[in-house]
């Protein structure tokens, strides 16, 4: 992998990952038309990098609501943002547990079957859809709501359906406020990504050598850039029920997908 290719790859790990169009599926879409050939000790540690940083940035744009989150729990008091840390963590446990127990079958959705992830491509457009007709209304995630949006999330970690698309649409489609439902799905997400970086550095997944640390920089700085525009971007083109145009996005790139996948 080159210094273009880890730009390249950076820009659409950082965009993809708050715009409602698959991180994951892209990634791999990427990867293929790139034809990298990183060894996959080399690829894991990369995108690893790439998740790191678009966490990161998210955690830079929600910065005053983490402060406000992490000083209430700090005064162990029971309100709106304890009950919100609850919430996050039930939202957690679907992923972490298909995480745990279905760890081998989910690394092998990412083996570069295209046309499988032209097909989820076309369900996060379904979703977009649905989602983008739901009327705003004011409310908040609820503690059920929490946990529905958790299994969402879980099924997300298939490449092609996007992770923020997925507990958006869920989110607002159970009648949440989508401004609420944007916000909930950003910090939702943060702590599983740097459990799974946890995780894979405890068990000596992740290796060094023959290790381009250029390639790792530059893919670094471009996700957190990239990701810094797209969550700040997603977070208004929600409110705004702008997320059919990703829709139509998803339906293309998807069929292109299938068709790249099946026929070459």
């Amino acid at each position: 992998m080159d210094v273009l290719d880890a730009i390249i790859l950076g820009i659409i790990q950082g965009f993809t990952e708050f715009l409602p169009v698959s991180s994951s599926g892209h990634l791999e879409l990427g990867k293929a038309i790139l034809g990298d050939n990183s060894i996959p000790e080399e690829s894991l540690l990369f995108t690893v990098i790439l998740h790191f940083a678009t966490a990161l940035s998210t955690i830079v744009v929600f910065r005053k609501d983490i402060v406000e989150i992490c000083t209430s729990l700090l005064q162990f008091s029971w309100n709106e943002e304890t009950q919100f840390v609850l919430k996050i963590v039930i939202s957690m446990l679907p992923a972490v547990v298909v995480g745990l127990l279905f760890e081998e079958e989910l690394e092998s959705f990412f083996g570069g079957n295209i046309a499988f992830v032209g097909f989820m491509l076309l369900i996060t457009a379904l979703l977009l859809w649905l989602a983008d007709r739901s009327k705003n209304t004011g409310k908040p995630v609820t503690f059920k709501n929490a946990l529905i949006i958790g299994l969402s999330q879980a099924v997300a970690m298939l490449p092609g359906i996007s992770r923020s698309g997925a507990t958006i649409s869920t989110s607002v489609l159970l009648g949440n406020d989508k401004s609420k439902a944007a916000r909930f799905s950003f910090l939702m997400v943060i702590p599983l990504i740097f459990g799974k970086i946890a995780k894979d550095i405890l068990g000596g997944e992740l290796t060094t050598e023959a290790t381009n640390f250029t390639t790792l920089g530059v893919g670094f700085i471009a996700a957190f850039i990239s990701g810094l525009i797209a969550c700040t971007w997603m977070i208004k083109l929600v409110k705004k029920s702008k997320l059919s145009y990703f829709s139509i996005y998803c339906i293309v790139v998807g069929l292109l997908a299938i068709g790249f996948g099946l026929y070459s």
